[in-house]
């Protein structure tokens, strides 16, 4: 008998620490990892990255999102495929491209302070060669679109290269998975975190 309460006062906690952590993993926070460039200079392939599921969405987050059925252009995908990239516009926005890839949200500027002003001139307005044609939000100086209800736009920091709304359209909000979070230590972090900057 003593050796059963030996085994169990050891057996118990591991075994409420494995509950703890997948309350935590399926309600609150999980590791996820970037897959390819299209977040590059801000994160890196192959980075972990946090995942915060109940982190409320806004303008210029990161966020993750399951990517089957809403790239439609890939049929390679299956449903366990996230992408990340950073929401540019919420549902109900209304958003302009300008000359040099500048940006206006509901006639406002936005600085997009997170990239160069040469990855906003040179990548956003263009269609990168390597990727299907374009299906979804058509970006042109000029001209504008207003985000359906319920969904989000947006786009890869690494715009030459990033497949995201110009490609497959909006994200609906079911499909978005959380936010992302890199810790204070990160280089980046600032750029990632609740990015907020005065426009």
């Amino acid at each position: 008998m003593k050796a059963v309460k030996n085994i169990l006062s050891w057996v118990i906690p591991i075994l409420v620490g494995f509950l703890i952590a997948a309350v935590i993993k399926t309600f609150f926070v999980s590791v996820v990892k970037v897959d390819g460039t299209s977040m590059y200079p801000n994160l890196q392939n192959n980075e972990r990255i946090l995942m915060l599921h109940k982190a409320k969405i806004k303008r210029d987050s990161v966020v993750v999102f399951d990517a089957y059925g809403v790239d439609q252009n890939n049929t390679g995908l299956t449903k366990d495929t996230k992408y990340v990239k950073r929401v540019i516009a919420l549902p109900g926005d209304t958003v302009e491209y300008r000359d040099n890839g500048q940006l206006f949200v509901n006639g406002k500027f936005r600085s997009q302070g997170y990239i160069t002003s040469q990855q906003q001139a040179d990548g956003t307005l263009k269609v990168a060669a390597n990727l299907p044609k374009a299906k979804g939000v058509v970006l042109g100086t000029g001209s504008t679109f207003k985000v359906p209800k319920g969904k989000y736009f947006v786009l890869g920091d690494n715009r030459s290269v990033s497949n995201d709304s110009r490609y497959y359209g909006f994200v609906p909000r079911k499909k978005i998975l959380g936010v992302v979070k890199v810790p204070f230590w990160n280089g980046k972090h600032d750029l990632i975190n609740s990015y907020q900057r005065a426009d």
